[in-house]
């Protein structure tokens, strides 16, 4: 009956002046208690005259410091540290200025009004401030109590006993249907360890092992440490979950607090994407927005994780126009609609076209029209294996459809036409890589020709994060399978950079190139497929081989263990910015390169796969296959 009457009440509030009103009557009950309490409850006439007439002056100095300190504007179940210092600093002033008046009565009572006896005001105050904090204390009990949902609640650790873990305990102990329990802070202070904070003890995070989880029953552990970088918590989330099998979630910063406050419905699973990031790479965009300010703009595969982060950071450098174009139709209006909702000032100035970049017609008509001043070619097959036993629409789309929008861009003279290549294009393995060298190798030879206009630069990078395909979300869909999680190979290794930082060094290095560079991006350590399998099922709260095995396939047609940023005799030139290098490469004339591709096309005009990947391997003698069909062309050579 009480649990449902105080359920009942969960979802109401009483108006703060009823609130007000309460601490009014009890600090009036205070003052007759004081008055009871000094005269051992047998009062004079006199003395009920005098203790009505104080309680009109303490009533009148408790509603000034009632309106200047708002003690009743809080919440009573969910009284905090600052309600309660707020209640104080109330008091306190209480205290001082009855004190003020107490000695200045001789100056104004003159006679009529009595003095207050300093017991008395002693009394007052402290059994005032009881009183109110008791009534609080009471009431934020019953409701901790009697509103609890009877929901069997997980035991969580917070790590970090700062401001930010307090934050999170309390919004815990706040919110009873989190389905959560605090029961115990993690610290590195060795000056917390040992102690409790509002109940709660304190552990040193190297006491976490499997038999210590256990004990304390722990399901989760909310990492609550803000103002760190990057490299310091992945240290930290890597050794709790290397000692322990548990789920690490994590508070946003502060700044994404709704209305600044915390909200549990914002605690989030700590992703692997989060421990592979490095400290985010800090680009100044004003020279960006200074080149490319009142342009239009085109992006070619703006539906794919590449192009579409490039779209996103050109809506904000103030373009004329900007050309959304790709194949790919269902997301291309997805990226619509998000760019209209995201930027709905510039909804006039965008374009969204569905089209195939090997269509020349399509091109030509998108020129004509729109005349692009600035493209960003993202347009490309990227699937290693697919493309592996589809040679015919890698050569389509990322060799010849780069040449249509190539030249189409000369011949209308567009200001930069900047190209996103891959790692996978170095000494490639694979259809896909040497497709996009031998584009590559083509638009370098267009900054050569005669009459050319158009200033043509390459970016190469590594795997990005999130993108589309990509290792993490396969892994992420495999464990929640329960497994298996498929690695090729246990030493293969990776590069990994995330989605906008790669975009912002793809802006920065077309603003920086003059023509026929070919950019590198500064892409850190190499990471271990391997280990990344590992954190991401430890990350889940899993044990690797006993919850979840990993199965190793073997390297699929096309992969190696390794990429690289630069070819054999390649060297690299630094730029102004430490995070964008130039690859020293051959340039191949015109001439060569129409040669090349005239016999390309009549490769590819044969129907016969391997005789178009052959061509490719005479225009990429570096091009090597592995683990693949295409391996005996290379014993042929």
């Amino acid at each position: 009956m009480i649990h449902k009457l105080f359920r009942n009440f969960a979802h109401h509030f009483v108006s703060r002046w009823v609130i007000f009103g309460k601490d009014l009557l009890l600090l009036a009950m205070a003052l007759i208690a004081a008055y009871l309490l000094r005269f051992n409850f047998s009062m004079t006439d006199d003395q009920v005259h005098n203790m009505w007439l104080h309680l009109v002056m303490t009533s009148a100095v408790s509603i000034i410091s009632f309106l200047i300190f708002k003690p009743y504007a809080g919440i009573i179940r969910h009284t905090s540290l600052e309600d309660i210092i707020r209640l104080a600093k109330s008091i306190a002033f209480n205290g001082v200025a009855i004190l003020l008046l107490n000695i200045s009565i001789p100056f104004w009572g003159n006679g009529w009004f009595p003095h207050m006896p300093y017991s008395i005001m002693i009394i007052y105050i402290l059994s005032g401030l009881f009183l109110l904090l008791f009534t609080r204390m009471i009431i934020k009990i019953l409701f901790s109590t009697f509103t609890s949902t009877g929901v069997l609640r997980r035991n969580v650790l917070i790590f970090g006993a700062g401001k930010a873990g307090l934050t999170t305990l309390q919004v815990i102990n706040a919110d009873k249907d989190s389905g959560m329990k605090a029961v115990g802070f993690l610290d590195h202070n060795p000056l917390l360890q040992g102690k409790a904070i509002s109940g709660v003890p304190v552990y040193s995070p190297d006491a976490v092992n499997e038999a210590f989880i256990e004990k304390l029953k722990v399901k989760d552990i909310i990492f609550s440490v803000q103002n760190i970088s990057p490299e310091e918590k992945r240290e930290l989330i890597e050794a709790l979950i290397a000692q322990a099998s548990v789920v690490v979630k994590e508070i946003p910063p502060a700044s994404s607090w709704i209305n600044g406050e915390l909200s549990l419905k914002q605690l989030n699973k700590v992703k692997i994407e989060d421990l592979l990031q490095r400290a985010p790479i800090k680009l100044s965009m004003d020279h960006v927005v200074k080149e490319l300010r009142d342009k239009i703009i085109l992006v070619t595969g703006a539906a794919g994780s590449i192009g579409s982060e490039i779209s996103r950071q050109l809506c904000q450098v103030h373009p004329a126009r900007l050309i959304f174009f790709d194949q790919a139709e269902s997301p291309l209006y997805e990226l619509q609609q998000e760019l209209i909702k995201a930027y709905p000032g510039m909804a006039p100035k965008f374009e969204f076209i569905v089209g195939d970049v090997s269509n020349k017609e399509t091109i030509e008509r998108l020129f004509r029209i729109h005349r692009p001043q600035m493209v960003y070619h993202a347009a490309a097959y990227k699937h290693v294996p697919l493309m592996e036993s589809n040679p015919f629409e890698a050569v389509r789309v990322n060799v010849f459809g780069t040449r249509i929008v190539a030249d189409t861009a000369t011949r209308y003279k567009v200001q930069k036409f900047v190209m996103i290549s891959t790692d996978k294009a170095v000494n490639p393995t694979n259809v896909m890589g040497a497709s996009k060298r031998t584009a590559e190798i083509y638009i370098q030879s267009l900054n050569l020709r005669m009459g050319n206009k158009t200033a043509f630069i390459t970016t190469r990078f590594g795997n990005v994060l999130g993108s589309n395909g990509s290792v993490i979300p396969l892994f992420e869909k495999q464990i929640a399978a329960g497994g298996p999680v498929t690695v090729t190979h246990p030493d293969i290794i990776r590069y990994f950079m995330t989605i906008p930082e790669a975009c912002q060094l793809v802006l920065e290095a077309g603003v920086m190139g003059m023509g026929g560079e070919i950019f590198l991006f500064d892409m850190g350590k190499p990471v271990k497929i391997n280990d990344l399998a590992l954190q991401m099922i430890r990350l889940s709260g899993l044990k690797p081989g006993k919850d979840i095995e990993i199965k190793y396939t073997g390297l699929r047609p096309g992969e190696k263990l390794f990429e690289e940023l630069l070819n054999d005799g390649e060297n690299n030139l630094p730029t102004h910015h430490p995070k964008i290098t130039i690859a020293q490469v051959f340039h191949h004339s015109p001439a060569e390169v129409d040669a090349m591709f005239l016999d390309l096309q009549d490769s590819f005009n044969t129907y016969d796969r391997l005789e178009v990947v052959a061509q490719i391997k005479r225009i990429v003698p570096e091009f090597k296959s592995n683990n693949s069909d295409y391996q005996s062309l290379d014993r042929l050579n």
